[in-house]
């Protein structure tokens, strides 16, 4: 009988049917590779065997477990929402980022080489920072407590911000296309689930990435190692050329 179902149904596909499949396909995949890594990749994984689960018991005509199922339905899309709420939001970020041209500092070389020179000033000085580098979303709309800057991107400028005792010495500054906007800049630490080693810097960086697109650059006060964290997980360890290839590799 369900060969019999099967063989009906797909003697009356048509070719748009088939191209209606294989977008969904692709939809759910690319989803899937969004998500991929993080915490709700288990939980999708699980959801998808539910629906392979209840595709099953439709053609089998499973009466009791598909009323369960269908009855279960609005609840879970309100449950889906709320746990996914985070990488719901990355998704449609990248969707948009992918639709918008790219911004690069821009083959600005001296721009890049400024930011390099300052990190790695800082790193031999032990005085810690953090930068973030604004790409396609606006990281101020994630910023507690901001003093605008506005002022060109200079070595000497952003040493003078991080020098210890200073009042904007604190906090995060954000370089938006070739300019530092802002200085004094808080950002909301992860989850602590999420939480990993490293101080306070290091976890709003690993924060303001998991919300944006940007790059944060770390430079550790107690140990003078730079860090540059993107998509939410830090890469440790970099020198002078590590992190310039970094920047550029990341289309900065």
């Amino acid at each position: 009988m369900i060969f019999e179902y099967i063989f009906n149904a797909f003697s009356k596909f048509f070719i748009t049917d088939i191209i209606d499949i294989f977008f969904l396909f692709l939809l759910f995949y690319y989803l899937l590779l969004l998500i991929k890594g993080t915490r709700s990749y288990q939980m999708a994984v699980g959801l998808l065997s539910i629906g392979i689960l209840a595709l099953i018991a439709g053609l089998l005509e499973l009466t009791a477990f598909s009323f369960i199922l269908e009855n279960a339905l609005p609840y879970l899309v309100f449950t889906i929402i709320v746990l996914f709420q985070d990488e719901l939001r990355a998704i449609l970020t990248e969707i948009g980022s992918k639709l918008r041209s790219r911004y690069h500092l821009a083959g600005q070389a001296s721009v890049k080489d400024e930011i390099v020179n300052t990190v790695v000033a800082l790193s031999l000085a032990r005085i810690g920072a953090i930068i973030a580098i604004e790409r396609e979303i606006e990281v101020k709309n994630y910023v507690n407590r901001p003093v605008k800057i506005d002022a060109l991107v200079d070595k000497d400028l952003l040493l003078t911000i991080f020098t210890p005792n200073s009042p904007l010495h604190d906090g995060a500054v954000v370089i938006s296309k070739d300019r530092v906007q802002m200085a004094r800049c808080f950002f909301q630490l992860p989850p602590m689930l999420e939480l990993s080693s490293g101080g306070t810097r290091h976890l709003a960086a690993i924060g303001i990435t998991q919300q944006t697109d940007c790059l944060a650059v770390v430079v550790s006060e107690e140990t003078g190692r730079i860090s540059l964290a993107v998509n939410g997980e830090l890469i440790r360890g970099l020198d002078r050329e590590g992190l310039k290839n970094r920047l550029t590799h990341f289309e900065v």
